[in-house]
């Protein structure tokens, strides 16, 4: 069975966007477990922009299923607040500061040092560990070489394929994901998954275990929940 991890940044954007606690970040986590969700993903900034690190540390308490902290470890920060917080999951995401989101996986052969010292270090303190890769063959070899346990295979450019109709922008990832059951990885994917192609990618990709869902399914609650909130409102003014 693959798992739906629910990335909450989005939430937070829009609570941070006026101040106060309009949405409550951890209502919304809680709700989301209540309606069936089996994760809760996060992804912490240094300059706090949307997910704070205090909400990482009061999250603690409410996610009962998987808890997925997401980040760059180049910053101590990041480590410290992680081993702090014991999650189930921490994905290793080679994000710069200043990025708006996401948009390259790691070269684990260029940094295999300093990812296997890092993996190491979680691993120690019970952490299972997830490298972002891109579907390259390489540098999912290059994953097992580090140790990890699990790789999240950045799907932004199978999204973009099927949104143009080219369902063979799969292709990459079916062999990455071949390879990785052969090696012994756990499979998680995110980035642009949605409504419209997770059931193809999810049919296509053996073995995929995980996947973290945050901007599309947040969008796709406001769109597919309008009609009902403004009939509400509509209904109070009669």
């Amino acid at each position: 069975m693959t798992k739906l991890s629910v990335n909450i940044n989005k939430i937070a954007t829009l609570r941070n966007a006026r101040g106060g606690n309009v949405p409550d970040l951890l209502k919304v986590a809680i709700d989301i477990q209540k309606f069936g969700g089996q994760g809760i993903t996060i992804h912490p900034r240094p300059d706090e922009r949307h997910i704070r690190y205090q909400d990482a540390r009061d999250l603690k308490s409410i996610v009962y299923t998987e808890y997925n902290i997401e980040g760059n470890p180049l910053e101590r920060s990041f480590i410290d607040l992680v081993l702090e917080i014991n999650p189930t999951q921490v994905t290793l995401v080679p994000d710069a500061n200043d990025n708006l989101t996401s948009n390259a996986g790691w070269d684990t052969i260029k940094h295999k040092d300093f990812l296997t010292e890092i993996v190491q270090e979680f691993q120690r303190n019970g952490i299972r560990t997830s490298i972002f890769v891109d579907p390259v063959l390489e540098m999912i070899e290059g994953a097992k070489i580090i140790g990890t346990e699990r790789i999240e295979l950045y799907t932004e450019a199978f999204a973009h394929q099927y949104g143009l109709g080219n369902k063979k922008g799969i292709d990459s990832y079916v062999k990455s994901a071949v390879l990785a059951n052969d090696l012994g990885l756990g499979i998680n994917a995110g980035h642009d998954l949605s409504l419209d192609n997770i059931q193809f990618f999810y049919q296509n990709i053996p073995g995929l275990l995980e996947v973290s869902i945050g901007h599309a399914l947040i969008s796709e609650a406001i769109y597919l929940g309008l009609d009902n909130v403004v009939n509400m409102y509509l209904q109070k003014l009669k």
